[in-house]
């Protein structure tokens, strides 16, 4: 699958862009306002202690914030950020190598920590309870082991699949954020910040067009604005409009909604080629050539979400909303299964 403009993930022109716009303090951090009330109260009485903040863990969808959220509290406590990922740490010893370099008050930022290794996992348990690293040296009845105290560090885990994390280890965060998709306004005042860093105008019109399509995420949004700039600079703009901003999404191929020429295949699939479902998963995936798993992992969690198709024992079915986004008329009764979700909104 090649690169959507439109995915959440991170990709390599992404990570320079992104550090460059990120906000270094939880003030200038816009949306996930449940968040930061949390974490604002919970660092300044961390700090009116002198201790370290408790662990936090951080949940949700993938492009949300994660990874900024952990700076500005590495910033906010004092400390400095160590950034690593769960498939990056292979042995118990690499984790020990990290853990043994942290100083007080400084956070290790582990992103997809549900798939750290068990062995490794188990490393984590006396470090995050009890600021101590057990080694053992030796093998066999000459083998010994030593603890060694750690400094007061914050683990910050961030994953996009809360319910891979073994209990124990959920079980040892004091914090747990859930991080929810942005609403347009939100993304509108992220698009305008970055415009502005970014050293082009861009009208306001303009700027809630490029959040209406952004799919509620703010990496999404950043991306979008790269390429209507881009667009703008080539035709000469002194200020990005709303016009060449909409000329610039559809050229990319993302409509009013996010979708991009994938999502809207699968809807035209369910719908004129299926009657509107159901349809199993595995049919669709011949239909329109993509993988099964690319199929669920990546395009079908927003159209659910967004409440375009529903999932059904016999299979995937289209809902009114993806007939008017597709301005395709009923012709025949919604499946029983589609008037059931459509009766309970």
């Amino acid at each position: 699958m090649s690169e959507r403009i439109v995915s959440p993930d991170s990709f390599a022109e992404d990570n320079s862009v992104e550090y460059n716009l990120r906000p270094s303090s939880l003030k200038e951090y816009i949306g996930q306002n449940k968040v930061k009330k949390k974490l604002d109260i919970f660092i300044k009485a961390a700090q009116k202690r002198k201790e370290s903040l408790d662990h936090v863990l951080l949940y949700g969808p993938p492009g949300l914030g994660k990874t900024t959220l952990a700076n500005i509290i590495a910033n906010e406590m004092g400390g400095n950020l160590k950034i690593t990922s769960g498939p990056a740490i292979e042995r118990a010893g690499d984790l020990a190598a990290i853990l043994t370099t942290l100083n007080d008050y400084d956070v290790l930022f582990i992103d997809e920590i549900h798939r750290l290794n068990r062995n490794v996992e188990e490393i984590l348990y006396p470090a995050m309870e009890d600021n101590a690293l057990d080694i053992v040296i030796g093998k066999g009845a000459a083998s010994k082991s030593i603890r060694l105290d750690l400094p007061q560090f914050t683990l910050i885990g961030a994953t996009t699949r809360i319910g891979l994390l073994t209990a124990p280890l959920r079980d040892r965060f004091g914090v747990l954020c859930s991080m929810e998709f942005y609403e347009t306004n939100e993304l509108k005042e992220i698009v305008v910040r970055s415009a502005d860093i970014f050293k082009c105008r861009i009208e306001e019109k303009a700027a809630e067009e490029v959040a209406k399509r952004s799919r509620g995420t703010p990496r999404i949004a950043i991306r979008l604005l790269k390429r209507v700039r881009d667009y703008s600079q080539v035709l000469e703009e002194e200020i990005i409009t709303l016009d060449s901003a909409k000329k610039a999404l559809d050229l990319m191929e993302v409509d009013e909604e996010g979708f991009d020429r994938i999502d809207n295949r699968i809807l035209e699939a369910i719908i004129d080629n299926f009657s509107g479902g159901p349809v199993g998963i595995e049919t669709l995936s011949y239909f329109i050539g993509e993988e099964l798993d690319t199929i669920e992992d990546v395009y079908e969690p927003y159209l659910l979400q967004k409440g375009f198709i529903v999932r059904t024992p016999r299979g995937r079915v289209a809902t009114e909303k993806a007939y008017k986004h597709l301005k395709r008329k009923i012709v025949n009764e919604l499946p029983i299964e589609q008037c059931s979700i459509l009766n309970e909104e």
